[in-house]
């Protein structure tokens, strides 16, 4: 796998990147291989459809959809027994990512499941050295291999039902932010200990999330959901961002809620700016 990398990818961090993303998804889709003497070249058809995906620069397709396609093939149709087996493995996985400890698991939740897949976006969104991105993500993918096989035969919940509460509530979120008041059950998830941390809080001020919300709304910026993902802790939402006609300093097309909480209430909200696509 790592011949193949170096050979369309050449030396670098690139490489290394695309192998190991391509023994994540290896992982995730070994139930598709049903003639074990086919596994060499099956490895190696995945590390190179990888690194052909960085050359063109495509992004991944971010959510826990993505553990869903285990590579059905076009022209079967969809048995129940393939959907629980697809289901299971989506599960089995997003609770091992649940067990990894928190600094790991953002990192990993970025890499894999969000827009922002690079890892100097990750390293921004972090606020920490690309060197240390790369560190974290090396030490996940290993704790995540120890976790899964060590969780194999256990029961696992439904990744799916945390995922929709959240998108549920980021889209009443954003309707109360609109309007100026939240629902008392959302407001109860901002307590006033709440912070707003990152490029958007004030320096050397601690202040509330409230106040960004209100300028926002102010200026007469929109937020439209994208994408939504959430761990027991840690909450992703992803927005397109429409601005007023005629903005004089229109904010990014995209950016993105990274949310840390404590019994579903946040404690810190950071609002990350993701690198255009090229």
């Amino acid at each position: 796998m790592r011949a193949v990398a170096l050979s369309l990818l050449g030396h670098g961090p690139d490489a290394e990147d695309a192998m190991q993303d391509a023994a994540l998804t290896a992982l995730r889709r070994i139930g598709d291989v049903r003639d074990p003497a086919a596994v060499r070249a099956w490895l190696r058809a995945i590390v190179r459809n990888t690194s052909r995906m960085r050359l063109r620069a495509a992004r991944e397709t971010p959510g826990l959809d993505g553990l869903d396609r285990l590579n059905p093939r076009a022209h079967e149709p969809s048995h129940p027994e393939r959907l629980v087996e697809q289901h299971a493995m989506r599960d089995w996985i997003w609770d091992a990512v649940e067990e990894l400890p928190e600094r790991l698991r953002l990192v990993l939740m970025l890499r894999h499941f969000s827009g922002l897949t690079s890892c100097q976006e990750i390293a921004a969104a972090c606020e920490t050295p690309v060197r240390t991105v790369r560190s974290r993500l090396d030490r996940a993918r290993a704790k995540l291999a120890q976790v899964l096989r060590s969780t194999a035969a256990q029961a696992h919940d439904d990744a799916s039902a945390l995922t929709e509460d959240s998108r549920q509530e980021a889209l009443a979120t954003l309707r109360g932010a609109a309007v100026g008041t939240l629902p008392r059950e959302i407001a109860e998830l901002w307590p006033a200990e709440a912070e707003l941390v990152g490029a958007l809080s004030p320096p050397g001020e601690r202040t509330h999330p409230y106040p960004a919300m209100r300028q926002n709304r102010d200026a007469g910026v929109r937020q439209h959901l994208r994408h939504g993902l959430a761990s027991r802790d840690l909450t992703i939402w992803e927005m397109d961002v429409v601005n007023p006609a005629g903005a004089v300093k229109p904010c990014p097309p995209t950016l993105a809620w990274l949310m840390v909480r404590r019994d579903r209430r946040v404690r810190t909200l950071r609002v990350v700016f993701p690198e255009p696509s090229r």
